[in-house]
């Protein structure tokens, strides 16, 4: 006698038919988590050099404030006047209370603004400060 094996006549195909489910939340949860630069930078300006630097993990925290060579400051998408820094900074104060000032500063300019900079920041209640700069390599 001989005996043959029977095997099953059951297809082996994957189901589909959650697949346009799956693909509708994979989209809406980047679309939500995903965080779009919403600052186009005006002013012209080089990072100072570190030999150490630290990344900031939450930047949903982060407010710059860039200083260009030719001393204009931004902070978001507009050119602001130094007396107005005050004011902007205090708002964002109040509407974000754990925010982080990140400086963006262009290594040409003088101390001076920069310490004028960080009292209008501390007459503003942000006392949270980031310098930023590039890795010295």
């Amino acid at each position: 006698m001989h005996f043959e094996k029977r095997r099953a006549s059951t297809k082996q195909e994957i189901p589909t038919s959650s697949m346009p489910d799956i693909v509708f939340m994979l989209l809406l949860f980047f679309m939500v988590t995903t965080t779009l630069r919403e600052v186009e930078v005006y002013v012209d300006y080089k990072l100072p050099e570190a030999q150490a630097i630290e990344k900031i993990e939450n930047k949903r925290l982060i407010s710059y404030i860039w200083v260009g060579r030719d001393k204009r400051i931004q902070i978001n998408d507009s050119i602001v006047q130094f007396d107005e820094i005050e004011k902007i900074m205090y708002s964002k104060r109040q509407a974000l209370p754990n925010v982080i000032v990140s400086l963006r500063i262009d290594q040409g300019i003088d101390m001076g603004l920069v310490t004028d900079i960080q009292q209008a920041l501390r007459k503003a209640y942000c006392l949270r400060i980031n310098y930023s700069a590039t890795l010295r390599i």
